[in-house]
């Protein structure tokens, strides 16, 4: 029966990411914010609504190791998707005409991650008002970094244009009203935030039948269901041409699962979070700020002589996630 349940939530958050991207592409259309801003805020919080309830669930079940290796195992799986997705479709070159802003998005996601790697390393514990001063660092970047983009981005609006798309994609979310998809937009977001709850309790539970680890099952089993809504939001942007809302999602989503450590931190109450789990996580999070580093060069890299020359980063993306996967098996 949780298997049934398991792949009928999964179905769900399937089916309302595809509503999420499709009214997230009309809210970029119709908007001034553009497709990088709307992907980066509104599209990547609301695919990451389930991390958010897998890394609570997990803290109030007294397990850190699920909580923290959700969160630093779905930026793994994050970035494997954008790579396969960048691989299968790499004709389209969606690196090509990606707006800059991405690149301090990335560079976001990477000094958190290694942030984050040196306080699974250190393991200092010291806190303040109860929350660990690791994720105080971890939350003040955020907030600086998410100053400095929405400020970029806003100064470029006028200077930078999204690329131009075929009238047929045009017309599929130029029927959709503003105010529809505003309303759409929140209601998709709500069911994917139930689903993803229930996808983390059976998944949770299939962990326990099939007897696999807290870390492996927080990095790979649960990480990669909760990440199935962010997998869809790339898949439907770049059928709908928006490769700005595609990227932007998925590294916008990276940046708020690392807030979501800061939660979890709020949350425990033996200490600090990032000093309480298995070192494992240090592997997962050192790949994450590899995989970062592959992208930053994606974003930055402007020749390449064919197909196969452009798609060589996400190949090698890809190698690397498989190497690190094999890694925290292990361990």
């Amino acid at each position: 029966m949780v298997f049934i349940i398991f792949i009928l939530c999964a179905v769900i958050t399937v089916i309302c990411a595809i509503k999420l991207s499709t009214y997230a592409d009309a809210l970029s259309e119709k908007t001034a914010l553009g497709g990088m801003l709307v992907g980066t805020i509104f599209l990547a919080g609301a695919t990451s609504l389930p991390e958010v309830t897998t890394s609570i669930t997990a803290i109030v079940l007294d397990n850190p190791d699920i909580a923290v290796g959700n969160v630093l195992g779905s930026n793994m799986f994050n970035l494997l998707i954008l790579a396969s997705f960048d691989l299968y479709y790499r004709r389209k070159q969606i690196f090509k005409g990606a707006s800059g802003e991405h690149f301090y998005t990335a560079s976001i996601g990477l000094l958190l991650a290694v942030t984050t790697l040196l306080a699974l390393t250190l393991r200092l514990n010291i806190t303040l008002l109860g929350v660990g001063i690791d994720t105080l660092i971890i939350v003040t970047i955020y907030a600086a970094g998410m100053y400095v983009l929405t400020s970029r981005a806003k100064k470029d609006t006028l200077g930078y244009e999204e690329p131009e798309v075929e009238e047929e994609n045009k017309l599929n979310t130029s029927a959709i009203s503003l105010k529809r998809a505003i309303y759409g937009f929140i209601i998709a977001a709500v069911v994917i935030l139930v689903s993803g709850s229930f996808l983390t309790i059976t998944g949770d539970r299939i962990a326990v039948i099939t007897g696999l680890g807290s870390s492996f099952v927080g990095s790979f089993l649960i990480a990669a269901t909760t990440s199935l809504p962010e997998a869809i939001a790339v898949l439907i942007a770049i059928q709908l041409r928006n490769y700005n809302l595609a990227i932007g999602s998925i590294l916008g989503s990276n940046l708020f699962n690392m807030l979501i450590l800061v939660g979890t931190d709020v949350l425990y109450q033996k200490g600090a979070v990032l000093s309480f789990v298995s070192p494992v996580n240090q592997i997962t999070a050192a790949a994450v700020a590899v995989l970062s580093v592959i992208v930053l060069y994606s974003l930055l890299r402007k020749n390449y002589h064919s197909a196969t020359s452009y798609a060589f980063p996400s190949v090698l993306l890809i190698i690397i996630y498989l190497v690190s996967s094999y890694l925290i098996f292990v361990h």
